[in-house]
């Protein structure tokens, strides 16, 4: 399955280069990725279900994508992106059209997938919960380029974002509570399920972070959208709340902090295009 994946991720990335100005793609694997980890060696029951360590929690694959006029001298842009239940880097990457979508952006940036759970309805974190790894992730994902020459020896990371759905939601939350490795952005694609004060904390520590919330009725996250919402006006908050039919680019620039409802399903929040259109328009507040 794998290696019909890997095949099915090389054929979109020859489409991409003929279509979007390509990219460059290969895996490198990190000791800082989540798994293996202490917390998972004897596996993972759900709904009596048994996964086993060997066959989802042992994987320590990073997807690397940069764009063909990546423009890093001295600094690398970094999206980080964190798949839901069910899925593993490569499967995300063609399921969800990131790399398409990524380079249609033009986001002078390198798309970064670290493996988490793989294959698993599982959203533990595992040694990406600990203080120091992502930071360590970020250092082995920069040796990677350099290994390549797709950057300079001496380039260091820029701006940071983490990016992702469904049950991603605990590890880009427990990131950011070990708050080691700056992170600037953060976006959620219906992955709002809890951890919702770590949320709270870190766009309260800086008034230029962004965070974009989209959520659907049917998801699980409306609720806890809903409360934090209301969490974040309490604390007098800037934001802005806005229906994904009525959104325009403008508001994604003008706002720091936004709510979006869509009236789309769970797994189709992400593609065609709601990735890129994020990408694309920065708030005019924002840390270089």
């Amino acid at each position: 399955m794998r290696i019909f994946l890997l095949a099915l991720l090389c054929a979109v990335a020859s489409r991409l280069s003929a279509q979007d100005g390509g990219a460059t793609i290969f895996h490198i694997y990190s000791s800082h990725t989540s798994f293996p980890d202490t917390g998972r060696k004897n596996g993972h029951v759900y709904e009596g279900k048994l996964y086993t360590a060997k066959d989802h929690y042992s994987d320590s694959t990073v997807l690397i994508i940069v764009p063909k006029n990546l423009d890093a001298k001295k600094k690398v842009d970094l999206v980080f992106w964190f798949h839901g239940w069910g899925n593993n880097v490569d499967s995300a990457a063609i399921r969800y059209e990131l790399t398409k979508q990524f380079i249609a952006s033009k986001r002078n940036a390198v798309l970064v997938l670290a493996e988490t759970t793989r294959n698993a309805p599982d959203s533990y974190g595992g040694k990406l919960e600990t203080e120091g790894t992502f930071k360590a992730l970020v250092s082995d994902v920069l040796q990677g380029l350099k290994a390549k020459q797709l950057i300079s020896n001496s380039c260091t990371p820029g701006h940071v974002l983490l990016g992702g759905h469904s049950g991603a939601y605990r590890v880009m939350a427990r990131i950011l509570k070990n708050g080691q490795m700056p992170v600037d952005e953060v976006m959620l694609f219906d992955a709002l399920y809890g951890e919702t004060d770590k949320f709270m904390d870190w766009i309260k520590a800086d008034p230029l972070h962004r965070f974009v919330n989209l959520y659907t009725d049917h998801g699980g996250t409306f609720d806890e959208s809903k409360a934090m919402y209301k969490l974040v006006n309490e604390a007098d908050i800037n934001n802005f709340e806005v229906e994904e039919t009525a959104l325009i680019p403008q508001q994604l620039v003008a706002h720091r902090i936004i709510f979006i409802h869509t009236l789309k399903e769970h797994n189709d929040i992400v593609s065609p295009d709601s990735f890129r259109l994020m990408l694309e328009n920065e708030p005019f507040l924002k840390k270089l």
